[in-house]
């Protein structure tokens, strides 16, 4: 997904590491998940066991924490 949303958003591996302060290897190893580097895939599997699905968008696009809280208050309150 990270290797989709750089290629969409036009930068090559060195740009959008320079827009996110971190090495061009990082993103690299981020894009293949490299043998070893389990952080992505065990936030993946803690949010999947909650009940969430990590998702990519735009941004400017989504709803924020605070708008998903206020909609589950307004539901639990009607």
């Amino acid at each position: 997904m990270l290797r989709g949303a750089r290629r969409e958003a036009g930068l090559s591996q060195d740009e959008l590491a320079q827009r996110a302060g971190v090495a061009r290897t990082t993103v690299a190893r981020m894009e293949n998940l490299a043998n070893g580097d389990m952080s992505v895939s065990a936030l993946v599997s803690l949010l999947e066991a909650a009940g969430y699905d990590l998702k990519l968008v735009k941004a400017g696009h989504a709803r924020t924490v605070e708008d998903i809280l206020a909609e589950q208050r307004r539901g639990d309150s009607a």
